[in-house]
């Protein structure tokens, strides 16, 4: 593949998370850091003390202004009946630090209480739970319009037995915020442009990363942390025709990542036109492939004499293939 198939159109870009080969942008799919590690706690409760679990995965990625949602059993292992008290610990790390972006926090208590911890700030809440008995639990975690790429929160949900507080369960929820790769559609022939002026405006909003691989003509692959306000963004760039609605994956579009030697898909007799060099615009077959050195070795139609001639894999173009 030709050097400029896959592009970065702002070197700003590339000190923050360039895409450049499905390696590096695994890279950008994992966690941020840890956040500073909630309290020690037993990894298992005491018997006929409150349980906590969720049958999901306790730690997630999100994107901006999207809000995630945990389900947690809270159990009381005790026959008798205990008002259990739930205490919760918002444990926040992003880059702004203090100035970041405040993320939202509210558990549904089975439909009877919604307990909204970012307004209220009420961190302990007393759940009445029978003996034997359990009640779900949904945890709404938002992340803010504002939020960079890695800032984490925690959530750390302590139950509490009323009838003995030496027993007691931690269930630790994380959520962090991560990108968004989306489709940009374009005019034809026209995504240079557009990947200069979203390139220019896109910073502010977080966009990290745009591509134009060579065989996605009229597309740009673009990833950003405020995917919202990115559509509004592209609708005022002349020659954007819009978003692809959705979210793309790494795994759908690391093929346009990978590059190909110059010279996959030649085989020798093939039939080429050269496209470059002193010979552009002659026809000749393919005699031998370097691959190691991404050359070929052709012998031209048009010369008096055969001669061989050698010349890099991406300056032929294959018009008929070896039968």
């Amino acid at each position: 593949m030709a050097e400029d198939e896959v592009s970065l159109f702002d070197e700003s870009f590339k000190d923050k998370k360039p895409v450049e080969k499905p390696a590096e942008v695994a890279k950008l799919a994992q966690p941020a850091p840890d956040a500073p590690q909630p309290p020690q706690v037993p990894q298992q409760p005491l018997p006929g003390g409150p349980h906590l679990s969720t049958p999901d995965s306790a730690s997630k990625n999100v994107t901006t202004s999207i809000e995630t949602i945990y389900e947690v059993l809270l159990e009381n292992k005790a026959p008798e009946m205990d008002s259990i008290r739930m205490n919760i610990d918002i444990i926040y790390s992003a880059e702004l630090g203090a100035d970041a972006a405040e993320w939202t926090v509210n558990i549904d208590a089975g439909g009877v209480d919604t307990w909204k911890l970012t307004h209220t700030k009420q961190t302990s809440h007393n759940i009445d739970i029978p003996g034997g008995g359990s009640i779900k639990l949904r945890v709404m975690v938002g992340s803010p319009r504002g939020a960079k790429y890695g800032d984490t929160i925690r959530v750390v949900m302590t139950a509490v037995s009323g009838r003995d507080p030496a027993k007691y369960h931690t269930l630790t929820l994380s959520t962090t915020a991560k990108q968004s790769i989306l489709v940009v559609k374009t005019q034809i022939g026209q995504e240079r442009a557009v990947a200069d002026s979203l390139a220019a405006r896109g910073e502010p909003v977080g966009v990290l990363t745009i591509i134009n691989p060579a065989p996605l003509r009229g597309y740009l692959l673009v990833e950003a942390m405020n995917t919202d306000r990115l559509v509004d963004i592209v609708k005022g760039i002349r020659k954007a025709r819009g978003i692809v609605k959705g979210e793309t994956s790494i795994k759908d579009i690391e093929h346009y990542l990978t590059p190909k030697p110059l010279v996959a898909g030649i085989v020798e007799g093939d039939i080429i036109e050269l496209v470059a060099g002193p010979f552009k615009g002659e026809k000749a077959r393919v005699r031998s492939i370097d691959e190691t050195k991404e050359e070929i070795t052709v012998e031209l139609f048009e010369a008096l004499v055969p001669m061989p001639v050698t010349v890099k894999g991406d300056s032929v173009r294959v018009i008929e293939k070896e039968k």
